[in-house]
């Protein structure tokens, strides 16, 4: 199993208000990108977003400049919001990032979980669905071929078009994130594509349906078992102290919680909810690292998964505890861990 971490690029907001700069944040990430490759972590996802709390639009960007500062981590989006974007310049620029990396890009599409992207390039948020679906199609087409002929509802047509540069070995790694909905379930399934599942509430227990649906249309579809590729997406973050980190990151998450819940009528973020989270059945791996290795075995044996993901940026914690985490997580986590699957 591949053990990674993924961010959207939050940036710090203090007591006052007042928004960490942008530029101190991307700095930040790609020191933090660094000791990710050093402490031997597989792989880093960054998210897209235009909203005033995060630092990354465009995170092909971020990964090419973390690529000259890395060896061995693969380097994604987390997500890229397809359904807004040109599937045409989308892969160029991941099959950009894929040739200075040395093979080592990945593509995670997504419909995004925000909507500022949609007004922002144009499309219409009526139109949701259907814009994924005809993008997805596309983004696999060019993926698959080098002249591509396509005729589709929200883009001009192409006409045996060459799409370059390709990627290395002319292909590109794309993944499907989905949230909790049968119908991207069963869209991933049938292209045969990887999926990261993202909880990021409740009992992941509640999950296990959906993991067997697109297990049994993957193979329904006559996909090669060998590459069937399954994650995890959770909010996380470790200290050397599980009460003292839980106590630090408790207000810069229920914040966040609450920043984000406002705008979408969630009632207000209680203690006993990142309790319950952090409990053995919850949601939530935040603490020591025996704590995460624990949840992280059973999220394993409980999905067979292939990839665990940490969200270890929610809310903007501080550059310091945010490496610390890191350091953590591939220092102390990382390899027993890998040990436990390993016997």
């Amino acid at each position: 199993m591949e053990l990674g971490i993924g961010m959207f690029g939050d940036l710090h907001i203090n007591s006052k208000g007042q928004v960490q700069p942008a530029a101190q944040r991307l700095q930040q990430l790609i020191e933090e990108i660094k000791l990710m490759d050093e402490v031997g972590l597989d792989f880093y996802g960054i998210g897209e977003h235009h909203r005033p709390d995060y630092a990354v639009s465009t995170p092909e960007i971020v990964l090419a400049a973390a690529a000259t500062v890395t060896k061995n981590i693969k380097l994604g989006s987390a997500v890229s919001v397809l359904s807004s974007a040109d599937p045409v310049k989308l892969y160029q620029s991941f099959a950009t990032l894929d040739l200075i990396s040395n093979g080592r890009a990945e593509l995670m599409a997504g419909r995004g979980s925000f909507i500022e992207s949609f007004p922002l390039f144009g499309c219409d948020l009526k139109d949701y669905d259907e814009l994924f679906e005809e993008k997805l199609d596309l983004l696999l087409k060019i993926n698959n071929n080098e002249h591509i002929t396509w005729k589709g509802k929200f883009r001009p047509a192409l006409n045996d078009q060459l799409v370059l540069p390709r990627a290395v070995n002319n292909h590109l790694n794309i993944w499907v994130a989905v949230g909790g909905t049968p119908q991207s379930v069963l869209r991933a399934g049938k292209a045969g594509l990887p999926v990261m599942f993202a909880i990021i509430g409740g009992n992941p227990v509640q999950f296990k349906p959906l993991f067997n649906y697109y297990k049994e249309v993957y193979e329904e579809y006559g996909h090669d078992k060998n590459n069937f590729q399954v994650g995890v997406h959770i909010h996380a973050f470790f200290g050397d102290d599980s009460k003292q980190i839980a106590g630090e990151y408790y207000p810069i998450y229920a914040t966040q919680m609450n920043r984000i819940g406002r705008s979408r009528g969630w009632p207000a973020y209680q203690q006993h909810q990142y309790e319950t989270g952090r409990g053995s059945s919850g949601h939530l791996i935040i603490g020591d690292a025996n704590e995460a290795i624990d949840k992280i075995l059973h999220l394993h044996q409980l999905f067979n998964l292939t990839r665990f993901s940490a969200h270890m940026d929610v809310g903007g914690p501080s550059h310091k505890l945010m490496m610390k985490s890191i350091e953590i997580f591939g220092n102390k986590i990382a390899p027993e861990v890998r040990k436990a699957l390993n016997k």
